[in-house]
Order: structure tokens, then sequence, then C-alpha cells
């Protein structure tokens, strides 16, 4: 007789808010170019989604230290999943013909430039994604186990900064090379990968009260000792 999966009273929530932040970043903010006038570094153009597309980290974090990686590792698919099939419904409902009228041609217009990136900048972000995440939870789980459970800081920080790390240079690269400059997919790159890992930085003492509620109140601190860190399975 197997042991009951246990029940966890908020992992539920945690994962449909990581889907929902994972897919409103990528395809509303993703939409926008701003421009922010940053010490040292000057003026910086950025996309929107920047300013929330770390929040996915900061859940990522969190179902990490409290569930581990397994349930982590669900998560990130359910959101690698939501976002391929998000990324083919635009390209039908971009493709499907028009009706007549002038609205519907401004609203066919307004599709296309929001929603309708290229192939191979979809593709980017989902490698880049899929890559950025899991590197993001191995090495926070690995480091629980290292540290003992000790220095949450340095294990949201540290594994923020691989991956987003990881994420940055593969979207960049994949995305725009051969399109941009070499010297301008390096720049945007790394100030992208600055701000990212900055948005942790800031978030620390946020993380430390949702994991201390959580570990209280679903009586859940999980280590990875014996855990298979594949990334192809579902099983928790």
């Amino acid at each position: 007789m197997t042991n009951p999966r246990p029940h966890h009273r908020y992992y539920d929530l945690l994962l449909a808010s990581f889907v929902v932040v994972l897919l409103c970043s990528n395809f509303i903010g993703a939409g926008k170019a701003a421009e922010v006038d940053l010490p040292y570094f000057g003026k910086v153009v950025f996309g929107a989604g920047i300013l929330f597309f770390p929040i996915s980290y900061f859940f990522g974090d969190i179902l990490t230290e409290v569930y581990g990686y397994s349930y982590d590792r669900r998560a990130v698919w359910a959101g690698f999943a939501a976002l391929a099939f998000a990324a083919i419904m635009a390209q039908i409902a971009i493709a499907l013909p028009v009706a007549p009228g002038s609205y519907m041609a401004s609203y066919q217009q307004g599709m296309e430039v929001v929603f309708g990136n290229s192939w191979r900048v979809v593709l980017a972000s989902m490698t880049a994604f899929w890559f950025g995440s899991f590197a993001n939870s191995y090495v926070l789980a690995k480091l629980k186990v290292w540290t003992e459970g000790r220095f949450l800081w340095l294990r949201t920080i540290g594994s923020t900064a691989v991956g987003e790390l990881i994420d940055s240079s593969l979207f960049y690269v994949l995305a725009f090379y051969g399109i941009w400059p070499i010297n301008e997919v390096i720049a945007v790159a790394l100030a992208q990968y600055i701000l990212k890992t900055s948005w942790e930085v800031l978030a620390t003492p946020l993380t430390y009260q949702v994991v201390s509620y959580l570990k209280r109140k679903e009586n859940q601190d999980y280590y990875d000792i014996h855990t298979n860190f594949t990334p192809f399975r579902l099983k928790v």
C-alpha cells in the first residue's frame, strides 16, 4: 500500500498564480518597450514584462523552498504548457479571416502587433523560461541541503542569479542573434539580467514572510536529499 499524497492547502493557489504571472508577463508586458534612466547605465530600454516576469521566480523559489523541487517541476511544466497553448491560440486567432468593417480591421492590426510575435521570439522565450526555471529550482534545492536550511537570502538570490543569467542569455541570443549587432544583444541582455536579479534582492523580505507563513500553515519544510532531479517527469 502506497502512502497517500500529502494535502497542501496553498499549493494549487501558488501554482495557478505562477501560471497567471507567467502568461501575463509574456503576452501583455512583452509587447511594450519602456525606457528608464539608471545610474551608471544611462537610459535603458526594456520590455514592460521585465517588471513582472521575475515574480515567476519569486513563486518558483517559494515552491522549491517549502514543497521541494518536484512540486516546482510540476509548476514549471504547467507554465510551459500554458505558454505553448497561448502561443498557438494567438497564432490561430490572428490567422482567422477578419469580419468586414473598419473596427475589426483595426482590431486585427492591434492583435498582430501585440500577439503576432515571430515564432523565433516565441520559441526563444519558452526555451529560456524552461532552462532558467529548472536551473533556479535545482540550485535552490541543492543550496538548501548544503546550508542545512540556513541563509534563505543566499539561496533565493543565488538561485535567481543563476536562473536569470541562463534565461536572459538564452532568450536574447536565440531571439535576436544575427538580427541585432552582437554588442547590442549583450548590452540589452545584461541590462535585463541586472533588472531581474535586483527585483529578487528587493523582494527578499517578502520572501521570508511568505516562506515562514507557508511552512507554518502547511507544516512542510522539504529537503531534496534523495530527489530525482530530472526535469522530464511530473511525479511528485
